[in-house]
């Protein structure tokens, strides 16, 4: 019997599939919340697999608590900073993730979302009517920025970077600039797009959007030097992870107007909206901003195909195969 441990309940038909596997028995922490982590390590012990959230760290206590048997984490997320890989490579592991088109498609959607939130001020603009401050149009009222004809600097230039690229230039007209590891051609022939260095790309766009891991060559990618690099009229975009950004230094950037606004979905003292607190004070009184709590893939068939491309990692690794997703 292969026991296997999901942290939380994740959406249909995930749970269903998983229990009807042949030989499994399926134990689910089914609290709309994170487990806490006392019960995480007691129900943790003589697991086989652990299907964990990105909530969820999985440090060599946890592993300790499962015991030799643990062989297989399945990471309900895209991202996998959530886990310790080289100790679970050390101990023969088996670590997955769970990328899908959706994820794709949803996250580029939302980073959109946040764009045009910014660039036409829709959060301010609505906070302002709410509180009964409109009295009557007015030829400067609340005046935003247009979008069409900007530059728009892509970092990383993957599946989601493509996502996105895609819809801003067909749609809008946007120019597209990016920067990652090493240039793409293809990448570059799809959206007649151009490779830059990061300071040229921060120097040059009128957005600046990141879709890369988080990894330590990627913590704090965007410091003070690389925001002091940006236009004062641009915006910051992250959907990516929260410690890609120094949020110290941005919120400085946002104060003292060295760029016009930002857009975030991931924070760097998540589930707090910044490590530390005086720095959180301060990023929920800027007007320049626009925060929404890590919902870029939040739609009901991204999510419900995340949970199924967990299960079919499961199963791939049950029937002895090493699973498509397999985080090398």
């Amino acid at each position: 019997m292969t026991k296997i441990l999901v942290t939380r309940h994740i959406p249909s038909p995930g749970i269903e599939l998983l229990q009807s596997i042949a030989n499994v028995e399926v134990d689910v922490f089914v609290e709309d919340r994170i487990i806490p982590r006392d019960e995480l390590l007691q129900r943790a012990a003589g697991i086989d697999i652990l299907v964990s959230i990105l909530t969820d760290k999985i440090d060599p206590e946890v592993m300790d608590a499962a015991g030799p048997s643990l062989k297989m984490i399945a990471n309900y997320a895209v991202g996998f900073d959530n886990i310790d890989l080289a100790e679970a490579k050390k101990r023969g592991i088996v670590v997955t993730n769970a990328p899908t088109p959706e994820i794709n498609e949803s996250v580029a959607e939302h980073t959109i979302a946040l764009i045009f939130a910014l660039a036409h001020r829709v959060v301010e603009t609505d906070r302002y009517t709410r509180e009964g401050k409109y009295h009557g149009w007015g030829p400067e009222l609340l005046l935003g920025t247009d979008i069409a004809g900007k530059t728009l600097g892509i970092i990383g230039g993957g599946a989601i970077g493509s996502g996105l690229a895609r819809r801003m230039k067909d749609g809008f007209g946007v120019r597209i600039i990016y920067n990652d590891i090493k240039p793409n051609p293809k990448f570059e022939e799809e959206f007649s797009a151009e490779y830059k260095s990061k300071e040229s790309l921060l120097q040059e766009a009128d957005i600046v959007s990141l879709h890369v891991p988080l990894l330590p060559s990627t913590t704090h990618l965007i410091d003070e030097a690389a925001l002091a690099l940006m236009k004062p009229t641009a915006f910051l975009i992250n959907t990516a992870r929260g410690p890609i950004v120094d949020e110290a230094a941005l919120v400085h950037a946002l104060e003292k107007g060295i760029i016009a606004g930002a857009g975030l979905d991931v924070f760097e003292g998540e589930p707090n909206i910044a490590a530390d607190p005086a720095v959180a004070d301060r990023l929920r009184k800027l007007q320049n901003v626009v925060l929404t709590p890590h919902t870029a893939s939040a739609t009901r068939s991204t999510r419900t195909a995340m949970s199924k491309q967990v299960v079919k990692n499961i199963e791939e690794f049950l029937a002895g195969e090493t699973p498509e997703n397999a985080v090398k």
